[in-house]
């Protein structure tokens, strides 16, 4: 005798063997969630002129060195023009929406739902919240025209990566990629050049998509000098 798939389905439910929160009833439902923060995200930055995405610690709070340089290089770049992003949340991102504020530029959070850490800072002038990690790195990279990567954990190691990925592979156009304090950053690029390159991994005209800088007035520098530049060919 056959049996019908809605009947299969129902059985398997009656038996407990398939409840109603199990992933496989949801997965097709979750398309439409996922579209809707990727519309919601277009929309919301479709109109930003040029920006820089800044990453690092959530761990950092005022009165840190980090956080404090942060302040200065968002608060420079915002008057330089640039509307700043951020993951929305405390630490680095707080300091790059504050700086942002102060700087009289836009000021952009794009907040994670997280179980911890992550909270909506009140400096920004332009929020979203997210569901999926994956459509907020869109978000970053999409409408980004530099990255700055302050000292911080795993989020700031996965977007550095993305960056230079994206751009090695032709994905994305060139842009600057800015590492700031080289004591914390010089140990990960020596193991690259002197593992990863070494080994022929990575070409050695990779490692030019990485600048490392200190003093927060040479990030904004480096930054305005790039466009310009690409302007004035």
């Amino acid at each position: 005798m056959t049996v019908k798939k809605n009947n299969i389905k129902r059985i398997i439910q009656q038996n407990g063997i398939l409840t109603k929160d199990d992933f496989t009833t949801q997965d097709p439902w979750r398309i439409f969630r996922i579209m809707s923060e990727f519309v919601e995200g277009f929309e919301l930055l479709s109109k930003v002129g040029l920006a820089v995405s800044i990453f690092g610690s959530a761990r950092v709070g005022p009165g840190d060195p980090d956080y404090e340089k942060t302040v200065q290089i968002a608060k420079g770049l915002a008057k330089a023009g640039f509307t700043i992003i951020t993951g929305g949340g405390p630490g680095i991102m707080e300091a790059g929406n504050k700086g942002a504020k102060e700087g009289g530029g836009d000021s952009i959070g794009l907040n994670i739902q997280l179980a911890h850490e992550q909270y909506p800072n009140p400096y920004t002038t332009l929020e979203m919240n997210f569901h999926y990690f994956f459509v907020r790195k869109v978000m970053f990279v999409k409408y980004a025209d530099a990255f700055i990567i302050m000292p911080g954990g795993y989020g700031t190691l996965d977007e550095f990566s993305e960056a230079i990925t994206l751009i090695q592979t032709n994905k994305i156009k060139r842009f600057p990629v800015v590492l700031v304090d080289s004591q914390y950053w010089n140990p990960l690029i020596d193991w690259m050049k002197g593992t990863v390159l070494a080994q022929g991994k990575i070409s050695p005209e990779d490692m030019d998509m990485i600048k490392i800088l200190d003093d927060p007035k040479d990030v904004v520098k480096e930054i305005v000098k790039f466009y310009k530049n690409k302007r004035n060919r």
